[in-house]
């Protein structure tokens, strides 16, 4: 019986609202209707999304006063009043409506309560009208996620397609390009794409697509139109070098996902940059791991794996990298509100680097995912860890489809590193700490050598509470983060990695942390970041 007292009361709300703003203009019925009913079902989604498995438990009242009151910034003659048990719409300072407030966690009933808000302020504000539906929705979503953290965040349809695309991939030719002097040029074309086995090359000048000049039109709808169904066909048109005859390229979209693995070799050394942790990641790396070994052969001195301005990504493709180079132990545990985000990764057998030593380099633009690699093969052992104090964004987010083709991005859980320790707010503690511009790596090397390096202070680090603001900070100070690229990052590990006794000192520097071994069960993946 609640539930239907509920719905009647809240219907009530609708018909009461309906009749104090019959004297504004109003907008045609039946749009009014369907309008009305798409903010319901995306505000219920979002409320039920985020009273379901957001990390921490939040009263769905403050961030409906909190989303409504936006709507101030699209009309100052539009304003909220919360008294107790209720909340009145203002304009221009009438009383326009007055609803009850359902109870701290009715998902449904707040995503209706705001439907009908929405739909009285839209009758009686001209200026809220001329609003299109995704700004609105922007309006409002900016309310919620600013009382959640920083990086739970709203994506409209249009952002959010992107995100998919770099995530999961998109179906096109596999070129990077960028509009300069009127110019669209190729900036990079990337292995095994429709676009390399065509011989499209980097400095080509696209000047048609399917016969239609590029000139005029912006970067995005260049992309958009070398985008389309994998197997859908598209004809280039292209200038090279000093060739006054263009170049007609046919090529056949194939499924793309944007290289984030770059290698390069340094005589007996394999160097590996990898920028995010999209859906192919792992694969990539496995698969540069494997042309590093036939290429170099069985002298390989080791491995650079260059996390430096790595953002993060997925979960799942941090948990594969790091196996690739670990042959057991634990990788990452994440914890958070939801049954479901108590997860524990563990390393399989099989270390695709054969035991050869490794040097990870890390900044303070290495976060998330990248930190999840860093610490899991610092704490293992298997990798010395070179640079500054990494981002220490230690949090995992869950990705949720909205009814508008749009995303909303939750914080769920919080990762702890193989020791146990929580990354977030904290982040990786390199094993030499290269934060000082002017940092000589002749100098570390020296040091090193007598013994004079300080080891990473690990019993401090696993004891600190993550609500210790005060010993996180100090913590961090003892290798303050450094964004740019350190040029003695790299000479540093190529020394490392050519000196086997120093790295072994180096490895020495992480300490013998006690892992923790947890007596829950393994858990299935949870929805990925």
């Amino acid at each position: 019986m609640r539930e239907r007292r509920t719905i009647l009361r809240l219907a009530s709300f609708a018909v009461f609202a309906l009749m104090t703003a019959a004297c504004t203009g109003t907008p045609n019925p039946s749009v009014a209707e369907e309008t009305d009913r798409q903010i319901r079902d995306m505000m219920v989604a979002g409320y039920s999304d985020i009273d379901s498995v957001y990390i921490d438990e939040k009263d769905l009242g403050e961030l409906a006063f909190s989303s409504l009151e936006q709507l101030s910034l699209l009309d100052p003659s539009v304003a909220l009043r919360h008294d107790g048990s209720q909340i009145s719409l203002l304009v221009d300072g009438n009383v326009m409506a007055i609803f009850e407030t359902p109870d701290a966690h009715a998902a449904a009933e707040w995503g209706v309560l705001t439907a009908g808000y929405i739909d009285v302020a839209l009758r009686s504000s001209d200026a809220l009208r001329q609003i299109d539906d995704e700004k609105l929705y922007e309006t409002l979503f900016q309310g919620i996620v600013t009382r959640l953290d920083a990086f739970s965040r709203y994506a409209g349809a249009q952002r959010a397609s992107e995100n998919r695309a770099s995530r999961e991939g998109f179906g096109g030719v596999g070129v990077r390009i960028a509009v300069e002097e009127e110019k669209v040029r190729v900036i990079s074309v990337m292995h095994y794409t429709p676009a390399e086995r065509a011989g499209v090359v980097a400095d080509d000048i696209i000047t048609h697509i399917d016969g239609l000049t590029v000139d005029g039109m912006t970067l995005d709808q260049i992309v958009q139109k070398l985008r389309g169904p994998v197997d859908s066909r598209v004809i280039l048109t292209l200038l090279r070098g000093e060739a006054t005859e263009p170049i007609l390229v046919a090529l056949k979209r194939d499924h793309v996902v944007p290289e984030t693995v770059v290698y390069e070799r340094d005589g007996d050394i394999a160097i590996f940059r990898i920028y995010g942790f999209n859906a192919e990641t792992s694969e990539t790396f496995e698969r540069e791991l494997e042309r590093a070994r036939d290429e170099i052969g069985s002298g390989i001195s080791g491995y650079v794996l260059d996390l430096r301005n790595n953002p993060g990504g997925l979960l799942d493709q941090a948990v594969e990298v790091a196996d690739l180079m670990l042959e057991e132990g634990r990788i990452v545990s994440t914890h958070g509100r939801h049954p479901d985000s108590h997860q524990y990764f563990e390393a399989t057998s099989g270390d695709e680097t054969d035991g050869k030593p490794i040097i990870v380099l890390i900044n303070g633009n290495s976060a998330s995912a990248s930190e999840i690699v860093a610490a899991a093969l610092q704490d293992t052992g298997r990798a010395v860890v070179v640079g500054s104090n990494s981002y220490g964004k230690g949090t995992v987010q869950t990705v949720l489809r909205l009814p508008n083709d749009g995303e909303l991005t939750l914080t769920w859980a919080r990762f702890h590193a193989p020791s146990g320790y929580t990354l977030n707010d904290l982040g990786v503690l390199p094993t030499i700490c290269t934060a000082d511009e002017n940092i000589d790596p002749a100098a570390l090397i020296a040091l090193l050598g007598s013994d004079k390096l300080p080891p990473i202070p690990t019993v401090w680090r696993n004891s600190v509470t993550p609500g210790d603001t005060v010993g996180l900070q100090a913590l961090r100070e003892t290798c303050p983060l450094r964004r740019a690229d350190q040029p003695a990052d790299l000479e540093l590990a190529i020394d490392l990695l050519h000196n086997p006794a120093l790295y072994r000192r180096a490895i020495q520097l992480t300490g013998e942390p006690t892992l923790t071994v947890s007596s829950e069960p393994q858990l299935p993946e949870a929805t990925q970041p």
